[in-house]
C-alpha cells in the first residue's frame, strides 16, 4: 500500500459540558508525573463500514456530533485534560481552565479500513492523531475522526504522558466509549469503574527531582518500528520449546513462564544472538519492564486512577556469553526476566517512590557513561495485555486497535489480539539490529504473521 493520503475537513475546540469547580482549578503533578516526558500516549480503533439495523450507511455527520458531545461530557470529568499545561519554573502542573482540547474531522482519500488492518504502515499512523507526539505544545489531549470512503471510520485520541501512563489513557477512551453508546453514567456501576479518581499526588508527592540529575540521551541512529503477531499456537510452542531453567529441579514446581515472559526473553535472546560479530561480545545488557502501581498501594487504588501510577524497573542482565550457547542463553534470561517480573510485586520498590526515591533513575545515573558510549544496551518492555483496548463505541467492537508510540530505541510494546488469545508485538529498533532480527529464522519461526512496518 501507498503512503496514506489524509485530509482534514475541520478542527473545532471541545470544551467540558459543565465548568470545572475552583477548587479544583489546579492540578498538581506527582512525583512521578515530574519523571516522565511530555509525549503522548496514542490509541485508534479502526472501525469497519458502518450501517444501521437496515443495512443503510450511517450518518457521518450524525457520528461525528454523538462523539463530540460525549467528547465534552467525559471532559467534564477528566477535567486536568481540558486545561493546559504549566512548565513554568521547577514545579510544573497543570492549570484546569476548560479551554477545551482539539477535535479533528479528517478523511482519507486512497485506501480503505481493510487496507490499513490488513497491512498496517506504522509509520503513517500518526497521520491519524491530531498532535504530534513528541509534545511540542501545552495541550494535554487531542482527538481526531477520520472517515473513510468506504464508509470505515478510525477514532483516535492521545493523552500526556505528562499526566497519565498508558491504562489511564485507555481508562479514558473507556469512559468516552461507554458514554458514546448511550451508557448510564449516573449508576454506581459507572462511578466505580469508569469515573476517573485524582490521587496520584497523594500517592506519590510531588519531590524537588533535581537531585536525580540531567536524564542519559541515548544514541540512537534511525528507530524503525515493526509490529509481529504471534497467535497461541505459536506461543504455546515456544512456552513448550526451551526449558524452564538450566536448573530444572529448582523450577521443577513452578508455574510455567508467561507467554509476557517468554516472548520477551526471545526478544532479548535473538536480538544478542544476531549481534554477536558485530560488536555484541563487547557488550552488556539491561532489560526493564513497567509495572502497574495501584494495586501495590497501601491501601490500593482502583484501576481507574488516574494518572502515572506505573514505573519501570531495570535490572542488569548477568549473563557469560563467552560460554553458553543460545539455548541455554534464553533459559538465563527468562529466568532473569521471571526474577525481575517478581520483583515488581515487591513493596519496596513502590514504599520507596512515595518516599521520592526512584530505581530506575537512580540506574540511569549510575550507568550513565555506558549508555552514551553505547557498552550497555537496554531492553525496555511494557505490556498492555489485559487492558481495554477494544472498545465500542456504538458501532461495535473495532476491526484493530493500534497503539504504536513514537520511536524509542528498544522499546518492546505487548498488546492483545482482537480475540484476546494471542499477542501483538511492537518493537522499536534501530534499523541495522531490526534487519538482523526479520532475517533469523529462529525468532521468526515463532512469528504468525509477517511483520508490518
Amino acid at each position: 500500500m501507498s503512503n496514506i493520503e489524509i485530509e482534514v475537513l475541520s478542527t473545532s475546540i471541545i470544551k467540558p459540558s459543565s465548568p470545572t469547580p475552583s477548587h479544583l482549578r489546579t492540578h498538581q503533578l506527582s512525583f512521578i508525573d515530574q519523571l516522565c516526558g511530555h509525549i503522548y500516549n496514542p490509541s485508534v480503533l479502526f472501525y469497519p463500514p458502518q450501517q444501521d439495523i437496515n443495512g443503510k450507511q450511517l450518518d457521518l455527520v450524525e457520528i461525528s456530533n454523538k462523539l463530540k458531545q460525549s467528547l465534552s461530557e467525559v471532559l467534564s470529568w477528566y477535567y486536568p485534560l481540558a486545561g493546559r499545561l504549566n512548565r513554568d519554573g521547577n514545579d510544573p502542573f497543570v492549570d484546569c481552565n476548560d479551554e477545551g482540547v482539539p477535535y479533528v474531522e479528517a478523511r482519507v482519500v486512497n485506501c480503505k479500513v481493510s487496507d490499513i488492518v490488513r497491512n498496517p504502515i506504522l509509520h503513517e499512523l500518526p497521520k491519524f492523531v491530531p498532535l504530534n507526539l513528541y509534545g511540542k505544545v501545552d495541550l494535554l489531549l487531542g482527538a481526531q475522526l477520520t472517515i473513510f470512503d468506504c464508509g470505515g471510520i478510525a477514532i483516535a485520541s492521545c493523552v500526556s504522558h505528562k499526566v497519565g501512563d498508558g491504562l489511564s489513557a485507555l481508562m479514558f477512551t473507556k469512559c468516552w466509549a461507554a458514554i458514546a453508546r448511550g451508557e448510564d453514567h449516573d449508576n454506581d456501576r459507572f462511578s466505580k469503574m469508569l469515573r476517573p479518581h485524582f490521587v496520584s499526588s497523594k500517592a506519590f508527592p510531588p519531590r524537588d527531582i533535581s537531585v536525580l540529575g540531567v536524564g542519559v540521551d541515548i544514541p540512537m541512529k534511525n528507530i524503525v518500528a515493526r509490529r509481529f503477531v504471534f497467535e497461541a499456537s505459536c506461543l504455546e510452542v515456544l512456552r513448550s520449546k526451551y526449558p524452564k531453567s538450566q536448573n530444572k529441579e529448582e523450577f521443577s514446581n513452578s508455574r510455567r513462564y508467561s507467554r509476557i515472559e517468554a516472548l520477551s526473553a526471545l526478544i532479548c535472546t535473538r536480538y544478542i544472538a544476531t549481534s554477536l560479530g558485530f560488536g555484541g561480545e563487547k557488550k552488556r545488557y539491561a532489560i526493564g519492564h513497567a509495572f502497574n502501581l495501584r494495586s501495590k498501594l497501601d491501601p490500593p487504588l482502583l484501576e481507574n486512577s488516574f494518572g502515572n501510577i506505573s514505573r519501570t524497573i531495570v535490572k542488569s542482565l548477568d549473563l557469560d556469553l563467552t560460554s553458553c550457547g543460545e539455548e541455554e542463553m534464553y533459559g538465563e534470561v527468562v529466568k532473569q526476566m521471571r526474577e525481575l517480573m517478581n520483583s515488581g510485586k515487591e513493596q519496596e520498590f513502590v514504599r520507596n517512590l512515595e518516599k521520592g526515591i526512584d530505581q530506575t533513575s537512580n540506574f540511569l545515573k549510575d550507568h550513565a557513561e555506558e549508555f552514551v558510549k553505547g557498552e550497555l544496551v537496554s531492553f525496555n518492555f511494557t505490556s498492555l495485555c489485559r487492558f481495554p483496548l477494544y472498545e465500542d463505541f456504538g458501532f461495535g467492537k473495532p476491526s484493530w486497535v493500534a497503539t504504536n508510540p513514537i520511536p524509542y530505541k528498544n522499546l518492546i510494546v505487548f498488546t492483545d489480539n482482537k480475540s484476546c488469545d494471542g499477542v501483538e508485538v511492537y518493537i522499536d529498533m534501530e534499523e541495522e539490529d531490526m534487519a538482523r532480527l526479520e532475517r533469523d529464522d529462529e525468532f521468526m519461526s515463532f512469528v504468525s504473521l509477517p511483520a508490518q512496518s
